[in-house]
């Protein structure tokens, strides 16, 4: 058994190890026993303020979006943020992200750095960049020694699609006014040496056609960067049989000369909405000119409305050509076109469905579309129907006008 003393000279090591200073002289066992204790208390108490910046700094790597993991020397994973931690015992196409984690991590505590893409093809559609580096002892030297990895995931998704919109509306735009300036400086080439009147005015003709070409053009890129501005007219309520009706008499001539019958019954009058109703006007438009366009002749294109809930239901089908489903995801961007030829003899712009979305959206709806390639497609756009009822929009079309 130890002495007193014996006891105190160790108990004075122990403190001193704990505390990290040297022990002092200490005249009894009791002084040596508190300032044990007290060592004690201070180790402890660092130790809980260590793990409450552990606690905090877990949970502010929670709320970076993309995912973080952290792998010791031997490949052994011991931190994932909550993002990351998503695909842990993943299934489907997820389960490959979790596969190449491990992968470019166990390259990383090789020194290797590695960046590797995956495409999940969903539903929804998905790319996840994987970034994977080594960690090093001394993190200014390219070869020091390797004590772990890290790895980030990042779901580029989003930024891919906004690039390939952004390459598709510089290559379209450039399309969409090369193509009408080039024929109108050949025509006008033509028509400077031409003399005979026939031609003559046959040659104005299609100089006015490609001139109103771009013109229209131009007033769908002014209109669609007014509508993406999220810039609403002054709101006011809007009797959704006047906009319908608005709507079927802009595209009457479209119709006509399409051979396609545009068939939109009268709706009650107290279906009213709240919004600009120039844009809804402009929404609706484009949607019948959308249907007429690929109809054949002979079709019908409906044009319906409901009371649905606390929405306002108006339904656009045709018996058209369809829209194949790996084209549904794209056709509301600017641009974009599920038979470029055919848009191409309807001079269309392609900007029509996009401007329909940002109208919806402005106007806090929704727009949907179900169709299949030969069996004709239907979009369904609803908006809030108005809380309070209020004084309609004044000049109402007629009914009659509404079945060309």
């Amino acid at each position: 058994m130890l002495g007193p003393r014996a006891l105190r000279s160790k108990l004075d090591r122990i403190r001193s190890r704990v505390d990290g200073r040297p022990a002092p002289t200490s005249r009894s066992v009791g002084d040596a026993v508190d300032r044990l204790e007290e060592s004690v208390v201070r180790h402890l108490a660092g130790h809980e303020a260590e793990s409450a910046a552990a606690a905090r700094l877990t949970r502010a790597f929670d709320l970076i979006p993309q995912g973080i993991v952290l792998a010791d020397a031997s490949a052994r994973v011991v931190f994932r943020n909550r993002a990351a931690s998503g695909f842990v015992d993943a299934r489907h196409g997820e389960a490959l992200v979790e596969a190449a984690m491990s992968d470019l991590v166990a390259l990383a505590v090789d020194g290797v750095s590695e960046t590797r893409t995956i495409d999940l093809f969903g539903p929804p559609r998905r790319a996840i960049e994987l970034r994977a580096g080594p960690l090093r002892a001394d993190p200014d030297a390219d070869d020091g020694q390797v004590v772990g990895a890290f790895l980030i995931v990042d779901d580029v998704s989003e930024r891919q699609r906004v690039d390939a919109v952004r390459r598709d509306f510089v290559a379209n735009i450039s399309h969409e006014l090369k193509t009408p300036v080039g024929a109108l400086g050949v025509l006008a080439e033509t028509l400077a040496g031409e003399d005979d009147p026939e031609v003559v005015a046959r040659l104005a003709d299609r100089m006015q056609l490609e001139a109103f070409r771009v013109a229209r053009t131009i007033d769908d890129l002014l209109q669609l960067s007014q509508i993406e501005s999220d810039v609403v007219g002054e709101r006011a309520a809007v009797v959704v049989d006047d906009v319908i009706a608005a709507a079927v008499e802009r595209t009457r001539t479209a119709a006509e000369v399409a051979g396609v019958q545009v068939v939109a019954p009268s709706v009650e009058r107290d279906l009213l909405v709240l919004g600009d109703r120039m844009q809804l006007v402009s929404a609706l438009s484009n949607l019948c000119e959308n249907a007429i366009k690929y109809s054949e002749a002979g079709d019908q294109v409906q044009v319906l409305a409901e009371r649905d809930g606390s929405w306002a239901s108006i339904t656009v089908a045709d018996s058209g050509v369809g829209i194949p489903t790996r084209d549904l995801e794209r056709i509301f961007e600017r641009f974009y076109r599920v038979d470029r030829a055919r848009s191409r003899d309807t001079g269309g712009t392609g900007l029509g469905l996009s401007i329909v979305r940002h109208v919806v959206q402005n106007h806090h709806g929704e727009i949907t579309v179900r169709s299949r390639e030969g069996s004709g497609s239907t979009f369904t756009v609803r908006v809030p129907l108005l809380d309070t009822p209020s004084e309609p929009s004044p000049e109402p079309l007629a009914a009659s006008r509404r079945n060309p």
